[in-house]
């Protein structure tokens, strides 16, 4: 320890290395014995400023006062010193900081050259003493054992290599410069660090203090990493996991080997499996929504499979079809209910390129306004309350396919603009989920209102209207096609039949008569309950039906004479039959009194005189 009573120039004289005390502070040279003042050329006087005897390695000097900081004292062959002349030495400094001031560092060089000619000396002593023979045996062993280790670490099929104290390669073996695409003359004596190291990949600066390989030999312990990368001499990164471990000389830490391996190749696979895994599970769950849809559209009550008719109407309708189909072309279909726009947008779809995907029916009047927004565009688990589980929305469903937008007028305005939007743009995001998905449908909507109407009264987005208003359909109502009829209510009739399991009945001349004299309000979804009604109540071989004010007809059939008990059945179970139609409503116009063509307060009395109750139509 420094005695600060006792002049700096003494006590450094002391010492057989040259010395000299620096005020880091105020960056000047205290004190320098003689030694250094001969060594580095110095005036008399040494107050002077230290920093230009550094000169261009004033960063290595300052990262080497900072390790003396951290350890007490340090060594370092990196800082070149200069003389006052300007000329450079080759010299080791080692240096520590005074206990009783923080802020002077004690510094001493040794100078290489002289250490190295002192070094030649000596050697050349041991040889003459030793003698030539015993010299070239040394040289035989060392070299062969230099070999074989060499031997053994271009065998290991992990790339090592090895650094010093200072953090510069020592060695490397041919797996690391295989994988690196470095040579060893690229990176012996290099700080390796800064070559294969330096960044994250992110693009992060990654700076040598953090670095794990330095620090394993900095604080002497052993490091495992499992994903990090290095870069190889084309600039493209690797994915590395490495071992960084101390070694040691005679007790002395002497720097660190790191063993690694190139984990680029597992890393994708894992990658590419994940991405795989997510997509496996994003169909399943797609699949297994189109399934339930699939089945439930297998299951739900369809008029018929085929556009029946040969009306100039019905034919200029097929025409239409056959254009539109095979485009991709935005179709909307206006009609009035029971037209079978359903029908149409089923016929254009199975018809069109999509026809393998399936065709999503998305009722837009039939869930309430807080859920036709999950509904179409789906949720996330925990999106809202209720929301138990992810659920790809109807544009998803319909992805690849065609998506059918019936009473489309009832979609709530709000929504209307998030539809419009993620048509347009081919991508929707499930509710609670910041992912965008692409998606790829054919749209089809259907009416029964005047959208203009519905725009002018501002139920209806314009830009929406005219998005959908690419080739207009119009169902032409049955009243207006009454020949179309006869052929209509044969094929509703072998479909009842089969349906329900009845006899094949007749449709005779006078009761077809009556079909085609009759108004169908209800168009074709009333011919088609009319025809079921009538299949169920017609025994006999003839069929029996009922159409609205009118009695019912029954076609005689000599060979099928009926009691009156008989009769007052039929009756019975018509009557039953129609209130399970209606579930049960007696009045209004959708009530049980209105098909049978009957006064409400009549039914009533009628339900009453043959006891029929709710548990005989529920």
């Amino acid at each position: 320890m420094l005695d600060l009573h006792t002049p700096p120039d003494s006590l450094l004289n002391a010492l057989s290395e040259a010395a000299l005390l620096i005020d880091l502070a105020e960056d000047r040279t205290v004190a320098a014995n003689s030694r250094a003042r001969a060594l580095l050329d110095l005036p008399q006087d040494p107050e002077t400023t230290f920093s230009p005897l550094v000169g261009a390695t004033l960063p290595q000097f300052i990262v080497f006062v900072d390790e003396i900081a951290h350890r007490g004292e340090a060594w370092s062959r990196d800082i070149t010193l200069a003389t006052a002349g300007g000329t450079p030495l080759r010299c080791e400094i080692r240096g520590r900081l005074l206990e009783d001031n923080p802020s002077h560092l004690l510094l001493t060089v040794l100078d290489l050259d002289e250490m190295e000619r002192h070094d030649r000396i000596a050697e050349a002593a041991e040889l003459h003493r030793s003698g030539l023979l015993e010299w070239r045996r040394a040289q035989g062993f060392f070299s062969e054992l230099e070999r074989q280790n060499q031997l053994i670490l271009n065998a290991a099929g992990e790339g090592i290599y090895g650094v010093n104290a200072d953090g510069k390669t020592t060695f490397l073996n041919r797996a690391a410069q295989e994988m690196l695409g470095w040579t060893a003359e690229d990176l012996l004596g290099q700080d390796i660090h800064s070559v294969i190291h330096h960044h994250h990949l992110d693009g992060e600066v990654y700076h040598s203090h953090d670095c794990p390989i330095y620090q394993s030999f900095r604080f002497e312990q052993v490091a495992r990493i499992e994903d990090e990368v290095f870069w190889r001499k084309d600039g493209k990164p690797i994915r590395v996991e490495y071992v960084s471990t101390p070694i040691y000389d005679q007790k002395v830490l002497a720097g660190a080997v790191v063993i690694f391996r190139d984990i680029t190749e597992r890393k994708e696979n894992e990658r590419k499996l994940r991405e795989a895994m997510e997509e496996v599970a994003a169909l399943r769950d797609r699949l297994e929504q189109e399934n339930a849809y699939l089945q439930e559209a297998i299951t739900s009550e369809r008029a018929h499979h085929d556009i029946i008719g040969r009306s100039p109407a019905i034919r200029q309708l097929v025409t239409k079809i056959g254009l539109v189909a095979q485009t991709d072309a935005t179709v909307l279909i206006t009609g009035e209910a029971g037209t079978g726009k359903a029908l149409v947008a089923t016929a254009i779809h199975s018809d069109s390129p999509r026809r393998r995907r399936p065709l999503i029916h998305f009722k837009c009047g039939s869930v309430t306004a807080d859920a036709t927004e999950a509904e179409l565009f789906g949720q996330m688990r925990g999106a809202f309350p209720g929301a138990l589980r992810d659920k790809p929305g109807k544009l998803e469903l319909a992805h690849g396919g065609t998506l059918f937008l019936d009473d489309v007028s009832e979609l709530p305005l709000e929504q209307q603009g998030r539809l419009l939007h993620a048509l347009q743009a081919g991508e929707v995001s499930r509710l609670g989920d910041t992912r965008v998905r692409q998606i790829d449908i054919r749209v089809i909507a259907a009416t029964t209102k005047n959208l203009e109407h519905e725009v002018a009264a501002g139920r209806m987005r314009e830009d929406l209207w005219l998005f959908l208003n690419v080739f207009p359909i119009t169902c032409t109502p049955l009243r207006d096609r009454p020949e179309d009829i006869p052929e209509l209510a044969v094929h509703l009739l072998d479909i009842a039949c089969k349906r329900m399991n009845r006899p094949r009945t007749v449709i005779t001349e006078r009761i077809m008569e009556r079909l085609c004299a009759y108004r169908w309000p209800g168009n074709v979804r009333e011919l088609r309950n009319v025809i079921e009604r009538a299949a169920i109540l017609s025994t006999g071989g003839k069929l029996m039906v009922e159409l609205g004010n009118d009695a019912p007809v029954r076609t005689p059939a000599p060979q099928a004479i009926r009691t009156e008990a008989e009769i007052q059945q039929a009756i019975r179970d018509n009557l039953v039959a129609c209130l399970r139609e209606t579930g049960g409503k007696v009045s209004g116009p959708d009530g049980a009194a209105a098909l049978l063509g009957v006064q409400p307060t009549t039914l009533y009395s009628r339900i009453r005189t043959m006891k029929i109750t709710p548990q005989d139509y529920g």
